[in-house]
């Protein structure tokens, strides 16, 4: 007899971003079942009622339901994305109570349905709470994962992209540290076409203005100035949640900078921060321990001490 596995993801949380990613999900066909769960439950329904009339135009009949937690034992993805948008004025690390009380009433109920899944947290400030979820959940550390700096990597790419008038698929490269200010790039790692972007900014003098420090800032800040226009991101995040479920579910072994548990990769210890991991089935396969110079091990220290400080603060 024939057997058919179904891949099924639960989304927790039926806000922009949720119902964002839930849609990102079924257009692409990532998955044969989304779920969504919310505390509120109309909001949930009427989600699911938009996305399930989406199929007629799709390539594929992705399942769409609103759920519970107790529905989530069969899952193989549990991502949440409920949490606390920052308030004007306000930084992730703000909004870091409300969004660990909040995770909180997610996963033990979650836990409680039999689940031995993943869990993706996307709710911010990513790195804190992927940790405070991993602790909650008592799952194996490469089940727990954060979209830590995916999303931050992907706007280092477009904006180099834009630059240099390049496809941004064709750069590689990639931010890491805090999903926020302190985030880091290791330049020396950062490629277009396999060309060093320090070569490229020395051979053509059209760009010898470029500051690349002030690249970063730009992508630290950019989703608050998406912020103040729109009143909140969730195209851009909803997609690269996507694109972490889909190399889980398809065993891709593809690299993506993600919010993993470090163990003495990058000489730090017990603290969640974006690293380019090795991402399939299992979760994080392993960590890909890039060699920084010594400039770049400093603000990457400095961005994991900014992380640290504040998980110790939550689970003290």
């Amino acid at each position: 007899m024939m057997t058919i596995n179904r891949s099924k993801v639960v989304i927790i949380g039926a806000g922009l971003v949720g119902s964002s990613t839930a849609f990102s999900l079924i257009t692409q066909g990532v998955c044969d079942e989304v779920m969504v769960v919310d505390i509120n439950k109309d909001k949930a329904r009427g989600e699911v009622m938009d996305l399930c009339h989406c199929v007629e135009y799709l390539n594929r009949n992705v399942k769409v339901s609103e759920g519970d937690y107790k529905d989530c034992g069969d899952a193989d993805i549990v991502v949440i994305t409920a949490g606390a948008p920052p308030k004007p004025g306000q930084t992730r690390l703000d909004t870091l109570e409300l969004s660990a009380n909040i995770a909180k009433s997610i996963v033990g109920p979650v836990m409680e349905s039999g689940f031995r899944g993943h869990f993706l947290v996307v709710s911010n400030p990513v790195d804190i709470i992927a940790h405070y979820v991993y602790k909650l959940s008592g799952l194996p550390k490469n089940q727990v994962i954060g979209t830590g700096t995916a999303m931050d990597s992907a706007r280092l790419k477009y904006f180099l992209g834009e630059l240099f008038n390049i496809d941004p698929r064709s750069i590689q490269g990639y931010t890491m540290g805090e999903h926020g200010d302190s985030q880091m790039c290791p330049w020396s790692h950062v490629t277009v076409g396999g060309k060093r972007i320090y070569d490229i900014l020395e051979d053509n003098k059209e760009f010898d203005k470029v500051n690349l420090e002030e690249i970063v800032k730009r992508i630290t800040r950019v989703g608050f100035d998406i912020l103040e226009v729109k009143g909140t991101t969730c195209y851009g995040i909803a997609t690269t949640a996507a694109g972490i479920i889909k190399a889980i579910l398809n065993d891709e072994n593809k690299i993506i900078p993600v919010s993993t548990l470090l163990e003495g990769e990058f000489g730090e210890y017990d603290v969640f921060c974006g690293v380019p991991v090795i991402l399939n089935r299992s979760g994080v396969k392993d960590v890909v321990e890039v060699h920084l110079t010594e400039a770049e091990k400093v603000k990457f220290k400095n961005s994991v001490k900014v992380i640290r400080e504040y998980t110790n603060k939550l689970l003290s």
